[in-house]
Order: structure tokens, then sequence, then C-alpha cells
């Protein structure tokens, strides 16, 4: 099925399939919803603007995708606050009795994991936060980035590297 997107029917399932992949892509670049809601909407209005057709909504999903990661790269640049987190520490188990130092250990953690995020080269930052966060496979991050699924693999298994890196030399210990 081809896609319009300034079609009313193609925009709208479109808009309808895409959109909360676009938002956890761009929310877990800006660390900001509101933000990813402009970002997204951005995209959005883009996509609608161009005039473009798409073979299928895959297709058009990825230009999206495309789009509102450069946008959400943007964004950070011009504001400064890039934050993004590792996939490890969301899946620590919590303590069943969790104190407020407890508490204050993990926000501090997971800010000196984002600030370890940070040095990381773009290329390695872009293909780390649509792995472990946009729910995207190795093939569909190829298309994204317009690279091969092996680049992406061996980009994936670069940053998780550098990042452990970063963190051990800050002597930041995640995992409890």
């Amino acid at each position: 099925m081809e896609i319009q997107s300034n079609g009313y029917e193609s925009f709208q399932q479109v808009y309808k399939e895409v959109f909360p992949v676009l938002m956890r892509v761009a929310y877990h670049v800006t660390y900001n919803m509101d933000a990813s809601e402009d970002v997204c909407q951005e995209a959005f209005i883009r996509f609608y603007n161009r005039n473009l057709s798409f073979p299928s909504i895959d297709e058009a999903k990825y230009w999206l995708i495309r789009v509102t990661k450069n946008l959400s790269i943007n964004y950070v640049k011009r504001k400064g606050r890039e934050q993004v987190a590792v996939e490890r520490i969301k899946k620590q188990p919590k303590p069943v009795h969790e104190t407020g130092e407890d508490t204050v250990l993990e926000q501090e953690a997971c800010l000196r994991v984002r600030e370890a995020i940070q040095m990381l080269p773009e290329k390695l930052r872009a293909v780390l936060v649509l792995k472990e966060y946009s729910d995207l496979n190795y093939k569909e991050i190829a298309t994204i980035l317009n690279i091969s699924e092996s680049n992406v693999k061996v980009r994936v298994h670069r940053a998780r590297q550098q990042l452990e890196q970063l963190l051990n030399q800050e002597e930041i210990h995640v995992s409890r």
C-alpha cells in the first residue's frame, strides 16, 4: 500500500502506528516529555509538508524515525541537556524496602551513567538509544541509519564497551 504523506487517510494511519515509537526515540534522546512531544509534532509537520510518497508504512516509519532522531539531537545540542539512561539500571531489582539513601544513590548512579553516555561519540550514542529504548532490531536500525546490519552490531558492542570503560574510570558502580 502506497503512503502519501499529505493524504488524510495515509497520514492518520502513519500517525496512529508510528507516533508511540517516535515518542520513545525522542524521549530517550531528550529525556524531556515536553520536548519529545514538540520534536514528534515537528517531525509529523515535516512529513505532511514534504508531500512524500512511500511504498509502505515501514518506509514512512523509517523516514520519520530518522527525522525524529535528528531533531532530538539538535534539540539536545541547542539546549545542552542530553540525558540518556542505560537499560541495565532499569533491570536492576529494586529492594523490597527502599530507603531514602537507596533512592539517592540510584539517582546519582543514573545521572553519572547519563553523563558517561554523553561522552560517547554521536554514532555510538545513536545506535545505543535506538537499540535499547526504541524496541528496534538491528535490521531496522541499519535501515534508519543507512548502514549495514553488521555495522550496527559492531557499534552497539563498542558503545557498551566504551560506556563500561567510562563508568569504571569514574569508579561508578551501577549494580548493588
